[in-house]
């Protein structure tokens, strides 16, 4: 026995309906599923590219570990000063002189916390402490900075 020709057509209409409401929720998946591959494309890239190692170990793109070292004569005199007082253990003239360096931007090689200390080195003309510095571990192993922990170089006696 056929179906009528309003049953047939009702019939369609049916598997079309089932057809977009199944085409509807592929297009709802696809819309959140997209954002998502693309964020974990992403990620894979950027975990797998190769960063440079001053840059990997940094918070800041303008740090940058300068592996030179400088003696004592090529120091300025008021560094050379500074680290006469820090090889008397004092008195110091700045309050913040001995306190802890706390290595943030992982410059300087890794260490126990509270290895480093820092020490200003008076800068003529400034106002204030300046942008120079002397950061040392002990056993006397010492770092010169002229850009405020930018770049230190180790100090050769």
């Amino acid at each position: 026995m056929r179906d009528s020709p309003s049953q047939e057509n009702h019939a369609k209409e049916n598997i079309k309906t089932k057809e977009n409401i199944k085409m509807s929720q592929t297009k709802k998946y696809f819309f959140y599923a997209l954002p998502l591959l693309l964020v974990l494309a992403f990620s894979a890239f950027s975990f797998w590219t190769p960063v440079p190692s001053v840059q990997a170990r940094s918070n800041h793109a303008d740090v940058a570990v300068d592996t030179a070292s400088v003696t004592l004569a090529e120091l300025p005199s008021e560094a050379r000063a500074t680290l006469q007082l820090i090889k008397q253990g004092g008195p110091f003239p700045y309050a913040r002189d001995g306190l802890v360096f706390k290595n943030f931007e992982k410059i300087l090689p890794k260490q126990a916390r509270g290895y480093y200390r820092e020490y200003t080195v008076r800068t003529p003309g400034a106002r204030n402490r300046g942008a120079r510095r002397i950061v040392c571990g002990m056993p006397l192993e010492c770092y010169y900075s002229s850009d405020h922990y930018r770049t230190f170089k180790r100090i050769r006696e």
